[in-house]
C-alpha cells in the first residue's frame, strides 16, 4: 500500500514569496489539487523585486529573485509565479510582462512564468468583473493603497472602492509599516475580515478582489460569494488558478470560490 506523498506528477509550480510570510504556502497547500506540488523560493528584496532599467524596456532582477529562478531552473516546473502583489502594483503598467519574460529566460525549459498582477487581472476578466472592490491588507500604507488602485485603473478596471483592513485594537495604533515586526501577519483572523468586507462592499461593485499574497483570506471566499452574490477573488487563489489552467490542469477545486469552476 502506498500513501499520498504530494508528488507533482500533474504539475510542479514554483512560487516566489516574501521571506518571512507564512500565508502563501499554507493557502496554496490547502487549495492545490491532488498531483500538484508547490515549491517556494523566498525573497527578501524591497518592492518591486525587479527594478526598471533606464529605457523601461527591461528590468534588473533582485539578487534573491535571480537566485530562486536559478534554483527553479533545475526542477522542471510546469509554471512559476512571482507571488508578490506589492511588486506588481509598485512596478506599474508593463512591469509584469517584462519581469515574467526576464524570469523565464533564467528558469528556462517549458515553465510558464507569470506574476500575481497578471494572475489577478486574468481572474477578474474570467469572472467578468469590471468594477472590483479592492480589499488591501492592514500593513499597506497610503502610498501602497493608492498604487493598487492606480494599477488596476491603468489596466482597464474601474475600482468601485478600496478598503484597507482594520487590524483590530491590538495593532490599530501601530503604523502599517510596523505591523510585520509586531507579528500581525502570523496572527491574522479571517472572521473580522469577512465582517468588514461584507459591511463595506459597495452596491455598484460587481466583484471583490482581496489583494496581497500574505493576506490570509481563502477560507472565507466561498462564504463571501454566497452572501454578497458576487465573485470574490484573492491573490493566492488567482495565482494558483492561473498556474493550474496554464499547466493544463482543469480540475474544479471545491470550497474556494467560483473561480476554480471556470
Amino acid at each position: 500500500m502506498t500513501q499520498q506523498d504530494n508528488w507533482g506528477w500533474r504539475a510542479r509550480i514554483g512560487l516566489f514569496i516574501v521571506g518571512n510570510e507564512v500565508v502563501p504556502e499554507a493557502e496554496w497547500g490547502a487549495m492545490a489539487p491532488h498531483g500538484v506540488s508547490i515549491h517556494a523560493a523566498r525573497v527578501t528584496a524591497k518592492s518591486p523585486w525587479a527594478t526598471w532599467k533606464t529605457d523601461r524596456n527591461s528590468v534588473d532582477l533582485s539578487d534573491d529573485l535571480a537566485r530562486g529562478a536559478r534554483q527553479f531552473a533545475g526542477m522542471r516546473l510546469a509554471a512559476a509565479v512571482l507571488g508578490h502583489t506589492s511588486s506588481s502594483v509598485m512596478g506599474g503598467k508593463g512591469w509584469d510582462d517584462v519581469t515574467a519574460k526576464a524570469l523565464a529566460l533564467v528558469i528556462g525549459g517549458d515553465a510558464l512564468v507569470t506574476t500575481n498582477g497578471l494572475d489577478t487581472m486574468a481572474a477578474l476578466r474570467a469572472s467578468q468583473v469590471k468594477r472590483p472592490f479592492l480589499v488591501l491588507p492592514a500593513w499597506y500604507g497610503d502610498s501602497a493603497v493608492k498604487a493598487a488602485v492606480d494599477y488596476y485603473t491603468d489596466h482597464g478596471f474601474t475600482p468601485a472602492g478600496a478598503l484597507r483592513m482594520d487590524p483590530g485594537r491590538t495593532w490599530r495604533d501601530l503604523p502599517p509599516g510596523d505591523l510585520y515586526t509586531h507579528f500581525m501577519h502570523v496572527e491574522q483572523e479571517i472572521e473580522p475580515l469577512y465582517a468588514q468586507i461584507r459591511a463595506a462592499c459597495p452596491a455598484d461593485a460587481d466583484g471583490v478582489l482581496i489583494c496581497g499574497t500574505g493576506f490570509r483570506c481563502v477560507g472565507i471566499l466561498e462564504t463571501l460569494e454566497q452572501d454578497l452574490g458576487r465573485p470574490v477573488i484573492s491573490a493566492n487563489q488567482a495565482s494558483l488558478w492561473h498556474c493550474l489552467r496554464r499547466s493544463g490542469v482543469r480540475e474544479a477545486v471545491s470550497g474556494y470560490g467560483n473561480l476554480f469552476r471556470l
